[in-house]
C-alpha cells in the first residue's frame, strides 16, 4: 500500500469503515469519511482550505463549482463540507428543486437551509441547539462580567441587543422572536417555544396564538430571508462556530423551469452573489454545482449577462493549470488510472474489517480491481468519468463481501460482472450501450 493510501485508511475507526463501506455497497455517496476516497483533490486543499479561513475571520466566499453529470460534484461537496465541520464551521446542503426549493424564492432556500443544518455534534436540524448553545454563551458572558442570578436575565438581555444590533436593523423579528423563544422555556412554555423556533427556521402555518405571544407576525417571504440569514450567522458565531458552510446543489435544473421562474432563479443568484461579496454575511462559504452547459449554454448562467460576468473563468488552458483559487473551478472527473486507486483503497479499507485481510488483498489484488475498473468504464461505453459509484457498489457488494463470506470463492472463477438499468442512474444508463438491460462481462 502507498504512504498515501496508509495515512488515509490506517487510523479509521471500524464504525466510520463500517459506514462507508455500507454507503458504497448501496451504490450512495457516504456521509462522512470522504477523506478516504479524496482521489484527485489534493491541488484544491490550499486553496480552499484558505476561503475557508476567510470566512471564518470574518469574511464571506463564493463558489461555483462545473462538472459533467458523474463527475463528483457531490462528493466534492460532502468533502468540503467535512473539511469545513473540521474548521469548526455549521453545514448545509440544498438541493435546488423547481417544486421544493425554487432558487428564486429564497424564504424556500432559507427553511431548507435549517432544516439540514448540521455541525460535528448535531445532525440535521441542528438550528435549536445552536440557538440554545447561544442562550448558555451568553449566560456564561453575563456571569463573568459580574452578572448576579438576580439580574442575569436583564443582563443576558442586553449582551443579546447588543450582538443583533445589526442584524435588527433589517430583520427586527428575528431578534424579536429569540426573545420570545427564550421568554417562552423560561416561563416552561415548550408548546409555544417550538412553535417559535419553528419560526425562526422559516416554516410556514405556524400557530398565529404562538406568534402573537412572541410579538411577530406572518411568514418569512424573499426579501426577509437575508435578514434571517444574517441573524443565524451571528447566533453561530456567539455560540462558538466559526461560520456557515451552504451547498446549493443541482442548480442546471434551472434550465428546465419556465423561462419567467428561470429568469428569475437567475437574478436571485446574481442577487446573492453580489449580497456575499459585499460583506453583509461574515462567516458565509456559498458554494453552488452546475454542470458546463449550465454555466456555458444560453438556457442558463450566459441568459443573464450580469451572473455571466460574475461567474467568467477561463477554462481554456490545459486542466493542470486551472487555477483553484478563480470563483469557478472544473472537476476534471475519473481517469482509468485513478479509479482503480480509489478501488484500491477501498479495498484496503474493507479488508482492515475483514475476517482475513490477507485473503482479501491476495484475491482481489490490484490487477484485478484494475480489470473490474476497466469493464464496467467499457459497460458505460468507456466513459471512466462517470463509472465511480456502480464500479465502487460492484467491487464492494458483488466480489468483496463475497470473497470475505466464502473461503472459496474467487471472482476470476465465479464471478461475471452484470449491470441492468435498473440500478443505473439516468447518466449511467445514457453512457452504456443500447443493451444496457443485461450486460455481462467475463474477467480474465
Amino acid at each position: 500500500m502507498s504512504n498515501d493510501r496508509l495515512e488515509r485508511t490506517g487510523s479509521v475507526s471500524a464504525a466510520r469503515r463500517r459506514e462507508v463501506i455500507d454507503a458504497l455497497r448501496r451504490g450512495a455517496v457516504p456521509e462522512s469519511g470522504l477523506n478516504l476516497l479524496a482521489t484527485g483533490l489534493g491541488r484544491f486543499e490550499e486553496a480552499l482550505d484558505a476561503e475557508l479561513s476567510a470566512a471564518a475571520s470574518g469574511g464571506s466566499v463564493f463558489k461555483a463549482v462545473r462538472g459533467e453529470y458523474g463527475s463528483g460534484k457531490t462528493f466534492f461537496t460532502r468533502w468540503l463540507g467535512e473539511r469545513a465541520k473540521r474548521h469548526n464551521f455549521a453545514v448545509a446542503e440544498i438541493q435546488v428543486s423547481e417544486t421544493e426549493t425554487p432558487l428564486h424564492k429564497l424564504e424556500t432556500v432559507y427553511r431548507r437551509l435549517t432544516e439540514r443544518l448540521t455541525t460535528s455534534g448535531f445532525p440535521p436540524s441542528a438550528l435549536r441547539p445552536v440557538v440554545d448553545a447561544w442562550f448558555y454563551t451568553l449566560e456564561e458572558d453575563a456571569l463573568s462580567a459580574g452578572a448576579t442570578d438576580e439580574d442575569l436575565a436583564e443582563k443576558v438581555e442586553r449582551l443579546m441587543a447588543a450582538r443583533l444590533t445589526e442584524v435588527s436593523r433589517h430583520a427586527p423579528s428575528f431578534a424579536t422572536a429569540l426573545r420570545g423563544y427564550r421568554a417562552a422555556l423560561t416561563s416552561g412554555d415548550e408548546g409555544t417555544a417550538a412553535a417559535v423556533m419553528a419560526w425562526l427556521g422559516g416554516q410556514p402555518h405556524v400557530a398565529a396564538s404562538a406568534r402573537r405571544t412572541v410579538g411577530v407576525r406572518g411568514d418569512l417571504d424573499h426579501f426577509g430571508a437575508f435578514g434571517f440569514l444574517q441573524g443565524l450567522l451571528t447566533v453561530l458565531r456567539d455560540s462558538g462556530h466559526r461560520g456557515l458552510f451552504v451547498v446549493l446543489d443541482e442548480v442546471e435544473t434551472l434550465q428546465r423551469v419556465r423561462s419567467d421562474a428561470r429568469d428569475k432563479a437567475l437574478n436571485a443568484l446574481r442577487q446573492l452573489i453580489d449580497e456575499v461579496h459585499s460583506g453583509r454575511f461574515p462567516g458565509l462559504y456559498l458554494l453552488i454545482t452546475g454542470t458546463p452547459a449550465f454555466f456555458e449554454g444560453q438556457q442558463g448562467v450566459q441568459r443573464l449577462a450580469p451572473l455571466a460576468q460574475r461567474l467568467a473563468t477561463d477554462f481554456t488552458t490545459d486542466p493542470r493549470f486551472d487555477n483553484p483559487r478563480a470563483v469557478q473551478v472544473r472537476l476534471p472527473g475519473f481517469t482509468h488510472e485513478s479509479l482503480v486507486g480509489l478501488g484500491t483503497t477501498i479495498r484496503d479499507l474493507f479488508a482492515d474489517g475483514a475476517r482475513d485481510p490477507g485473503r482479501i488483498k491476495s484475491v482481489v489484488d490490484d490487477a484485478y480491481v484494475a480489470d473490474l475498473a476497466g469493464a464496467v468504464g467499457g459497460a458505460l461505453g468507456g466513459r471512466v468519468g462517470v463509472a465511480p459509484r456502480l464500479f465502487l457498489k460492484k467491487l464492494v457488494g458483488d466480489v468483496l463481501d463475497r470473497v470475505d463470506q466464502f473461503d472459496d470463492f474467487d471472482p476470476r472463477q465465479h464471478y461475471a460482472l452484470t449491470m441492468n438499468s435498473a440500478e443505473m442512474s439516468d447518466v449511467e444508463r445514457n453512457a452504456a450501450t443500447e443493451n444496457a438491460d443485461e450486460i455481462e462481462l467475463d474477467l480474465p
